[in-house]
């Protein structure tokens, strides 16, 4: 069974930084390309930010680019989503998943396992 777990949320004021972390357990994390989507208040879960099982291909939502960068490290088996300059609208819950493949996509049913989440509130 595959487990991940996401930490670092919190409160933070607007253009302030937050670094959230996903852990993945067991020998499930080589080989799959990994992701971070976020699910705000009354709107549906949207794609933040994925990478390569390498680490050496890396997407970023639209809405995010130029704030967000997203990282791995394989040898401790966790991913991390880097996040600078945040706005009120990035207030939401945010989860990481793993991809079924090596290489990332955007739509959710790519992916296979999922976290509980991590929620991230930025005060204007």
């Amino acid at each position: 069974q595959v487990q991940l777990v996401e930490s670092g949320g919190g409160l933070v004021q607007a253009g302030g930084s937050l670094r959230l972390s996903c852990a993945a357990s067991g020998r499930t994390f080589s080989g799959h390309a990994m992701g971070w989507f976020r699910q705000a208040p009354g709107k549906e879960r949207e794609f933040v930010a994925g990478i390569s099982d390498s680490g050496s291909l890396t997407y970023l939502a639209r809405s995010v680019e130029g704030r967000f960068a997203i990282s791995r490290d394989n040898a401790k088996n966790t991913v991390f989503l880097q996040m600078n300059s945040l706005k009120p609208e990035d207030t939401a819950d945010y989860y990481c998943a793993r991809h079924r493949l090596a290489v990332p996509g955007t739509a959710q049913d790519e992916y296979d396992y999922w976290g509980q989440g991590t929620q991230v509130t930025v005060s204007s």
